[in-house]
């Protein structure tokens, strides 16, 4: 499933900091715990193709993302990764409509805003965030700032999700409300997926493979019981394409 092995030497100023791990996994819920300045972002960085590394290889499902000695590094729009943000890097300049369909446009032009691709409006009903189409960010709660930023993630169709410190914005209500979401909605997809935090309680919860960083290096892993599967959860495991079956459940305390 995953075949990353990153070497990274970056300099600012004096300080130096060298990101040199390796690690495999066949599981499709893997969560890199540590604390700040660990390695976490970069590591997902250069997996999604925003951060080149100076030697080593990415690969997801047998498909090599970056291979140093092969001369291989697709663009991030290539890896074909759903990317979701610390602070989620909403545009505040677009409706939450356009935000989502953002990264559906050719090219550099804005989706109009009026524009209605089925896409879009599959995981605005998918995560129960349609009454808020019309809206800016800066009118959206932190909860449904999240959504959204998962919405837009998800709706290019990727291969895996990536997803960085995704609850440390959040109060502990709102937090514990969406991992829940998060957990329910992985499952029904069956997307592989990757998250970095430093909270335990993300890896206990959302983590099959946890993958403890320190240093920019692997400290040590660990393997959690697996979870009955979503195929065991329900007669049919639908494709993450047909958004209208994979409906969250509506949690109001997820909702502020």
């Amino acid at each position: 499933m995953f075949d990353i092995a990153i070497d990274k030497v970056l300099h600012s100023g004096e300080r130096r900091f060298h990101l040199q791990l390796q690690w495999r996994s066949a599981h499709r819920r893997v969560v890199l715990l540590g604390g700040s300045g660990v390695g976490k972002t970069l590591t997902l960085k250069a997996m999604a193709g925003l951060l080149q590394p100076d030697a080593g290889h990415v690969r997801l499902a047998g498909r090599t993302l970056f291979d140093a000695e092969q001369g291989i590094n697709l663009t991030p729009q290539q890896r074909q990764v759903g990317y979701l943000f610390q602070d989620y890097a909403l545009f505040p300049h677009l409706t939450v409509r356009q935000n989502i369909g953002f990264g559906l446009q050719r090219g550099w032009r804005n989706p109009r805003a009026r524009e209605r691709l089925p896409e879009v409006e599959q995981w605005l009903d998918a995560l129960h965030i349609t009454q808020l189409a019309d809206q800016m960010p800066y009118q959206l709660s932190g909860g449904q700032r999240q959504r959204v930023a998962l919405a837009r993630a998800l709706a290019g169709r990727p291969g895996a999700l990536l997803l960085d410190e995704p609850f440390s914005a959040l109060d502990p209500a709102l937090r514990q409300a969406l991992r829940s979401e998060l957990d329910d909605l992985q499952r029904r997809l069956q997307l592989p997926m990757v998250l970095i935090t430093h909270d335990p309680e993300d890896a206990r919860q959302l983590g099959e493979h946890i993958i403890h960083l320190q240093d920019g290096r692997v400290l040590r892993e660990e393997f959690a019981e697996v979870a009955p599967s979503a195929s065991a959860l329900s007669d049919r495991v639908p494709d993450f394409r047909e958004a209208s079956d994979v409906r969250l459940p509506l949690a109001p305390a997820a909702t502020p």
